[in-house]
């Protein structure tokens, strides 16, 4: 397979696990046993590009469940994040679940940003104009697109590259080439429109391995080295090692600038959020929308 039908590949399985990820959001269902069954449903068939994310009214992204997680799923407005690779090519995909049923405007804003942003999207485009587009829909139906969240470029074993895909009209010049991959992804707020960073991340990423003493935490970080780069849940290594342990190289990681923790983002005037998204191929006269069942 060449790149874009890796891409391709990826961003079918994504698709179809966001649509079997979103069929598990109920009422009365565990959020902890949905995120494993996402990600057990993608291992089968790829793999995880990214922690799933299920981030819930006021958190517009990063809430990712810690080990011993009880949250149940009753009313909440759920954003559900997936990203799949295949050999490091990743199809990124979002979907808004409105379990209270009270805000089917908000979740219809940011699903006809993205369908409007994508209707522009070619070679030559500036994403300023996308940008433009986004935010003159998502006002249009009342709400605040968030300012300081973008879409963003795909590449190799890496989630966010160049270049950024505002989703207001920041006049950004930037264009769009020919053979882009990138990730667009409106969210519209009922508050502030842009998000700050809460406390407890659990999603991490490595930033550059450096020695350790200590044996466990040298154990930990071969295993982070083994994710290439990519995001990883600190649930995932407490399936492996102890949690307290798990805790402790964190810490000390984090301290050394080892890694980078992902804290979850929150609306500043706790807004609830509604996110869509999708991958594309830029192709000279529009688009192809990878992540599509």
């Amino acid at each position: 397979m060449d790149k874009i039908q890796k891409y391709e590949k990826a961003g079918k399985i994504a698709a179809e696990a966001l649509a079997y990820g979103k069929k598990l959001i109920k009422q009365k269902s565990y959020l902890l046993d949905v995120t494993k069954k996402i990600e057990d449903y993608i291992n089968k068939k790829a793999e995880i590009a990214f922690p799933i994310q299920i981030s819930m009214d006021n958190v517009a992204a990063h809430f990712y469940p810690d080990h011993d997680d009880e949250i149940i799923f009753e009313d909440q407005v759920c954003k559900l994040d997936v990203g799949v690779h295949v050999d490091g090519f990743v199809g990124d995909n979002a979907v808004t679940v409105d379990l209270s049923g009270k805000h089917t405007k908000l979740v219809k804003a940011s699903r006809e940003a993205l369908d409007n942003a994508i209707k522009v999207v070619k070679a030559g485009v500036q994403v300023g104009e996308i940008g433009k587009v986004i935010q003159d829909t998502i006002t249009g139906y009342g709400f605040a697109p968030i300012r300081n969240l973008s879409g963003h470029g795909l590449d190799e074993y890496n989630v966010h590259t160049p270049p950024n895909i505002p989703n207001t009209a920041t006049g950004d010049t930037t264009t769009l080439e020919e053979g882009d991959v990138v990730a667009i992804e409106p969210f519209a707020s009922t508050g502030a429109g842009i998000v700050i960073e809460t406390s407890n991340p659990t999603l991490f990423q490595l930033v550059e391995p450096k020695p350790v003493r200590d044996r466990t935490t040298r154990k930990i970080l071969q295993q982070i080295i083994n994710y290439n780069n990519l995001p990883f849940a600190k649930r995932w290594l407490v399936n492996d090692f102890p949690l307290f342990k798990v805790n402790f190289a964190l810490k000390r990681m984090l301290d050394k600038d080892i890694i980078s923790s992902f804290p979850p983002l929150a609306d500043k005037a706790k807004g609830i959020v509604s996110q869509a998204e999708y991958t594309v191929v830029v192709e000279k006269n529009g688009c192809r929308i990878l992540t599509k069942v």
